[in-house]
């Protein structure tokens, strides 16, 4: 190493607090201890930061790594002990990722980096970010002697990507919920703080999320010799099936959320000068929804269009068996994801008509599961808002995901859960399951500072 990059190294290593220094440390460990489905464990995660907590001073008998026998993806789940005048907090983030193959990155994907002011590596963005500051959090809290009104239970799990032979917060509640009984959950893998045209725009609050649904659309004939071309072609039926879906757009439902969204979302393109938009996204937060208005804003962006609509697309699709003959089966998946509160029957019976082909069965591939909204509690959000206003001055918007996590399984206890993450994400620079993944290094430091006061703020405890 010459003296430039020594020089460099130990200006950076000073400039770090203690407590930036332990965030990243552990981060850089997670990020190095491969978690995926096919090569990795999380079991070895999970140990590793269980010994971060006991090393800190946490009761043995309070830290326990624990999952379906036979397994090799363990979970986390700690208690941080408070004085029990209410209900314990679930803190929730998961510790298994995508996969990532070497040579589809420009660096080593499980290895920590950092460069140009980014972390790189899998699983820096979803979300061993989120691991490493609640981790982080707690033992800092501990290390200050810190009593929370209430227990701090922390829940780190395998199986939320689905490269796992389970879910692990679906077998905590069906085997150990009393580990993770919670008046509400804090879940670091939704609601991030947005980064927008390179400014810090807004905080988001996931209170809501899509179901995930998929179906099959499915064709079979007799096929033939290919020299002899028929019109009933599975191919061609499937093709104009998928035709008719693509045409095809959903009526449009908002609920409290998503209203809330777009009435906050109005404010912001109104104070960046963007009158027609911010008009639109009012018009659609009333209590009867401006038809032109969800048009426009249907066609101005597909998450605007998620966040209006039920939406289904192909995503894969398959037909034929050899070059010189007439196809006998035709498949194509749909992958839907519903508004809150819709059936999942309602959609299959839907798609049937779109299709409106009785030659093109529709079948169910993977159930809906359904997720309940989460009602937006004034103590809660009154924390979020506090903490935003002292660290970022800029707006709290509740939010809808369009994808899912695993606080469906949760809400679906009983367990409310709010998607919180601390760190911010570039809108347009979304790496999470894709190459060369990464967030901003400042951008993880005060991500840290801020989930540390904001569990301080729902927690309202005390020093020694």
């Amino acid at each position: 190493m010459n003296l430039v990059l020594v020089v460099a190294f130990l200006t950076q290593a000073q400039t770090l607090s203690p407590n930036q220094q332990r965030a990243r440390d552990i981060f850089e460990q997670l990020i190095n201890i491969n978690t995926t489905g096919s090569s990795g464990s999380t079991t070895l995660a999970a140990n590793a930061m269980a010994k971060r907590l006991t090393d800190a001073g946490f009761p043995t008998a309070d830290v326990q790594v624990l999952g379906r026998e036979g397994s090799k993806n363990y979970n986390l789940v700690a208690r941080f002990r408070g004085m029990g005048r209410e209900k314990p907090i679930l803190l929730l983030a998961h510790l298994d990722v995508v996969e990532a193959r070497r040579d589809d990155w420009s660096l080593d994907p499980f290895t920590f980096v950092e460069r140009d002011g980014f972390f790189y590596g899998r699983g820096t963005q979803d979300i061993k970010d989120g691991d490493a500051i609640l981790v982080a959090t707690l033992v800092r809290l501990n290390q200050e002697g810190y009593r929370p009104n209430r227990d701090l239970i922390l829940a780190l799990t395998t199986g939320e990507e689905g490269g796992s032979d389970y879910n692990g917060v679906e077998w905590l509640l069906a085997n150990h919920r009393d580990l993770i009984e919670a008046a509400y959950g804090i879940n670091m893998d939704a609601g991030d703080p947005v980064i927008l045209n390179g400014k810090r725009a807004f905080r988001s609050v996931q209170a809501a999320e899509k179901v995930y649904v998929t179906f099959k659309f499915e064709v079979h004939n007799a096929g033939g010799h290919s020299s002899l071309p028929t019109k009933d072609n599975a191919i061609y039926r499937l093709a104009a099936a998928l035709g008719r879906l693509s045409a095809y757009d959903f009526p449009a439902q908002l609920n409290e959320i998503t209203r809330a969204s777009f009435a906050k979302w109005s404010q912001l393109q109104g104070a960046a000068g963007q009158k027609e938009l911010a008009a639109d996204m009012a018009a659609v937060a009333q209590a009867t929804p401006d038809t032109a208005a969800i048009r426009r804003l249907s066609n101005a962006s597909p998450l605007y269009n998620a966040q209006l609509r039920t939406t289904c697309v192909a995503t894969e699709l398959s037909g034929g068996h050899a070059q010189n003959a007439l196809p006998q089966t035709a498949t194509a998946t749909i992958n839907c994801r519903m508004l809150p509160g819709t059936l999942q029957a309602d959609v299959q019976r839907t798609l049937t008509g779109v299709v409106g082909d009785t030659a093109v069965k529709v079948s169910v591939v993977q159930e809906a599961v359904p997720s309940p909204l989460a009602a937006l509690q004034p103590d809660v959000m009154g924390a979020i808002e506090r903490v935003t206003q002292r660290l970022w001055n800029i707006p709290v918007i509740p939010v809808m995901e369009t994808g899912a996590t695993d606080g469906l399984y949760l809400r679906n206890a009983g367990i409310p859960v709010y998607g919180v993450s601390g760190v911010f994400v570039d809108i347009n620079d979304i790496r999470a399951h894709g190459r060369d993944e990464r967030i901003g290094v400042q951008d993880y430091y005060d991500g840290a500072e801020y989930i540390y006061q904001l569990v301080k703020a729902v927690s309202g405890g005390g020093g020694r």
